[in-house]
């Protein structure tokens, strides 16, 4: 007489954990910080202070929804893609960690759009930044230019302003000096950030079909327009010094930072492999951190 054995259906507790990992994967967690990171100094630096906790929970609930659904989107769009290349075929959707998939663009979708109409009524000019935010990075980037032109996270990287811009938007100023002087430093500091990790991953990059600056030109050449961009970003965070809301500490703080960034930005072209790649990689992030951050700690101090 055979016995019937019980399966149980209950997701075990290295499931559940597996999954949330998978989602914040799925969502650009890390991304999506950086970008909330952005907005909220330029809220800062838009209102010369600290832009109240009411106003920085609007910005963080709207700004992190549509940031997080424009991200599963674009993993949703570049599955296959993702799957091609070492670097990412880990990725949620490309391994097939979801088996169905169809819901991520319809859910992605409306964590853009239900946040940006909530705030329509009393601040259109977050609206506005917050799809534009979305249209460029799904539309511009993802959709038409990225599998087009070299030149794709050039003007890709406006999506990163566009979140600046949400957070002077957010704080009733949106075209205040300051706020889009840190936006166009955002804009500068895109290509250092991503050239450098695809002049890491350059022959991932060539085998995912992908037609990035690194790709199509010779390390040492990429590792030069690198530098360009960051000597743009940098003088951008200097000129930041001349707001009335900075002072004495972010100048201090952006010259240590940006010599280091510069320092290593040179050691990428003197060395153009792998290891001064990443190096320049995680440098620019906490380059770019660093400047939020001390603009957000003068503004609390104002």
């Amino acid at each position: 007489m055979k016995t019937k054995t019980r399966v149980n259906a209950r997701p075990t507790p290295q499931a559940g954990a597996s999954r949330c990992r998978s989602l914040l994967v799925l969502f650009k967690v890390r991304v999506v910080v950086l970008l909330l990171g952005a907005a909220v100094g330029g809220a800062c630096i838009a209102t010369g202070g600290w832009p109240g906790t009411s106003t920085l929970a609007v910005l963080l609930v709207a700004g992190g929804m549509a940031a997080a659904g424009a991200s599963a989107i674009n993993q949703y769009l570049e599955r296959e893609l993702d799957a091609r290349m070492e670097r990412t075929q880990r990725r949620p959707l490309a391994a097939r960690t979801f088996t169905r998939a169809g819901w991520v663009p319809y859910i992605g979708g409306l964590m853009i759009v239900i946040p940006s109409l909530a705030v329509l009524p009393f601040n259109p000019a977050l609206t506005f930044f917050l799809l534009l935010g979305a249209a460029i990075y799904i539309g511009v980037y993802t959709i038409w230019l990225k599998p087009r032109t070299p030149l794709n996270i050039i003007i890709g990287g406006a999506a990163g302003s566009a979140a600046v811009l949400s957070g002077s938007a957010a704080a009733g100023n949106w075209s205040e000096p300051g706020a889009v002087m840190l936006a166009l430093l955002v804009f500068l500091w895109t290509p250092t950030h991503f050239w450098s990790l695809a002049i890491a991953y350059r022959d991932d990059y060539a085998r995912g079909g992908i037609p990035m600056l690194p790709v199509h030109t010779s390390p040492r050449a990429a590792a030069v327009w690198v530098s360009v961009h960051a000597s743009g970003a940098v003088l951008a965070a200097l000129a930041l010094t001349a707001h009335p809301a900075l002072g004495w500490p972010y100048l201090v703080a952006v010259v240590l930072a940006s010599t280091s960034l510069l320092a290593l930005s040179a050691l990428l072209i003197a060395e153009p492999g792998k290891k001064r790649a990443l190096a320049l990689f995680h440098g620019s992030n906490l380059y770019l951190g660093m400047v939020i951050l001390v603009i957000c700690v003068e503004a609390a101090l104002a």
